[in-house]
């Protein structure tokens, strides 16, 4: 299915909506499913989610895999993250999503946007947004996780932030320990160096990762990468 634009563009042009007209996000939404051809935004949000990304990203990810899903601010990584974790609850596992950025409220309208009934989820998926979360702190939540179970930290570069916790290369290493010993998929949602240029180069690659601290990329199993609606999903050689 071809929109307009991309599906985080429209999600964009429906909160300008909602502030500019005064009305309802959800109403908002609904409008610009109805400029797409849509009678709601829901029925557009279900048919994206069968052609979904993160479905095929899914299926091409394995028990103990190590993950990054970078774009630039605004390119929909964070809501592929969470629908990462939410199609892995519908496949009948498991599906965390760790954030130091957001609330419930952020997560109620992240579900909506994907077209989910927040009621609809279930008890597999989990939402934690501790201010505590480190690898340690991960590690501790998952002692009893299952093997398949997704777990999406929202995001890479905000574990550096607080000095008591180890160098973000000591978690990265001790998360991927975890989980290739536990068979667990775990999904670093990242940061892009402002200095990447989509003209040069269409999608972002592992030299365009922000960086404020060392860390060695080649930790990561596979990449994921998003610009203007358009991905990229490689093996990490």
């Amino acid at each position: 299915m071809k929109m307009s634009v991309p599906v985080y563009s429209l999600k964009r042009l429906a909160k300008d909506l909602s502030r500019e007209r005064k009305i309802p996000l959800h109403a908002a939404l609904n409008r610009v499913a109805q400029e797409e051809g849509f009678a709601s935004w829901s029925l557009l949000a279900a048919r994206l989610s069968a052609e979904s990304p993160a479905r095929e990203l899914l299926s091409q990810l394995a028990p103990g895999d190590l993950v990054l899903l970078g774009a630039r601010p605004g390119h929909g990584k964070t809501l592929m993250g969470l629908e990462l974790a939410v199609k892995s609850v519908q496949s009948g596992r498991y599906g965390w999503f760790f954030t130091l950025e957001w609330n419930m409220s952020d997560l109620l309208s992240g579900l909506r946007t994907l077209g989910k009934d927040p009621s609809a989820i279930g008890e597999r998926f989990e939402f934690d947004n501790s201010n505590a979360i480190c690898a340690t702190y991960i590690i501790d939540q998952l002692a009893s996780a299952e093997s398949g179970t997704v777990v999406v930290i929202d995001y890479l570069q905000l574990l550096d932030q607080k000095r008591e916790h180890p160098e973000l290369a000591v978690q990265v290493r001790s998360l991927k320990a975890f989980a290739r010993d536990r068979g667990l998929i775990v999904v670093f949602i990242s940061q892009i160096d402002r200095s990447y240029d989509p003209v040069a180069s269409p999608l972002p690659g592992l030299a365009d990762v922000r960086l404020p601290n060392p860390l060695d990329l080649t930790l990561f199993d596979r990449t994921c990468f998003l610009n203007n609606g358009a991905i990229q999903v490689s093996a990490v050689n």
